[in-house]
């Protein structure tokens, strides 16, 4: 069953190619080679290429070390190279048997160093960028990958209920990060991340996690997720610490509505430029516009961020079964911040979301 699975998506990436005008893409990345054939030998500081021709065909240029796991995960075609070897004639060998004569496309993921081995072999080819072309198949989830995010979901949700009784003063980020991470795990979750952002750490949207102490009236950022087969969870939720200031209620308040707005116009067909104004438009109504500083949403599913991108202006067309985040913000310098993710999925009904529904009014812990 697997073994068609992969078979169908080489033969839709084929079609993408061959619509886009590509020869032929060669792929680095772990998560678009698991995606495309059930491979995955994590990053890799050695020539490593998953090549797709428009025609369908299949070739594996990788380490030594990895042609046994290649093999494993069925991949017929796998040319080993050895440390130290110049891969120009394998990669020339490849662009005249896959009819590789225009346009090569390649990873995101590619290191420079790997594309210019490929710019040096095939001087008269045109490279252009290739995570679009997998991106196109993985963005739109089926019922199988639905059922992996809505049990990713579930642990997350249960995971933070379990510690919100122990969340107190005195603790540290680290500490709440430890005590989700534990509880994803004992769920059967594979933590995947965890950010803890307390007080003026909470402007900050992308804050490492440190020792800072969570404090009275502080407000904290939790987001975190876990894999459950492969996919991802991402959560997003704030509370204060034994009481919450006025200004706090406030701003956890206009977050919210910006949150529901935003979900109330998914449906099959919107634009999802219109689904970031939706949002905005709650934010800078309340005078906080210019402390929204990030788009409203990612794809989510194999990775963390991917297609298709809840962003300001997008044309991007949602369809059934697209999956993404849900997230506005606020992030006041010096003061605190609030963001409220939900991940959800387009249906024929309007959307589905995997996380329950965040709290009607700032929790306080």
């Amino acid at each position: 069953m697997l073994a068609q699975l992969y078979a169908d998506r080489i033969k839709r990436l084929a079609e993408v190619l061959t619509q886009a005008g590509v020869d032929a893409v060669m792929l680095h990345s772990p998560v678009d080679m698991e995606f495309m054939t059930g491979f995955n030998e994590g990053a890799a500081e050695r020539f490593m290429a998953l090549t797709i021709s428009n025609r369908g065909q299949v070739v594996l240029l990788c380490p030594m070390l990895s042609v046994n796991q290649a093999a494993r995960a069925g991949i017929e075609d796998i040319r080993p190279i050895r440390d130290g070897e110049i891969v120009d004639a394998k990669l020339q060998a490849l662009a005249t048997e896959f009819g590789i004569h225009n346009k090569l496309a390649v990873d995101d993921f590619m290191p420079a160093s790997l594309v210019l081995q490929i710019q040096r072999a095939l001087p008269a080819m045109t490279l252009v960028p290739g995570s679009i072309y997998p991106g196109q198949l993985n963005r739109t989830k089926g019922p199988a990958e639905i059922k992996e995010l809505d049990e990713a979901g579930r642990i997350a949700d249960e995971s933070l209920a379990a510690i919100t009784g122990n969340i107190k003063a005195g603790m540290t980020e680290n500490d709440l990060g430890e005590m989700l991470q534990a509880e994803m795990q004992k769920r059967g979750g594979i933590p995947a991340f965890s950010i803890v952002a307390a007080g003026p750490n909470g402007a900050e949207p992308h804050h490492h996690t440190d020792d800072t102490v969570l404090r009275e009236g502080d407000v904290v950022i939790v987001d975190f997720g876990c894999k459950v087969n492969g996919y991802h969870s991402d959560t997003t939720r704030a509370f204060a610490v034994g009481s919450a200031s006025d200004k706090a209620k406030e701003v956890y308040d206009v977050v919210l509505r910006a949150h529901h707005a935003a979900r109330a116009v998914l449906k099959p067909g919107v634009m999802s430029g219109d689904v970031d104004a939706a949002a905005r438009k709650v934010i800078e109504d309340a005078g906080y516009g210019e402390f929204f500083t990030h788009r409203v949403g990612h794809g989510l599913g194999l990775k963390v961020h991917e297609e298709p991108y809840i962003v300001a202006n997008s044309q991007i067309e949602l369809k059934v079964g697209d999956v993404f985040s849900i997230e506005p913000g606020i992030y006041l310098p010096g003061e605190f911040g609030v963001r409220i993710e939900n991940i959800v999925t387009i249906t024929e009904g309007g959307h589905h979301s995997f996380n329950g529904e965040p709290p009607s009014e700032i929790p306080v812990y």
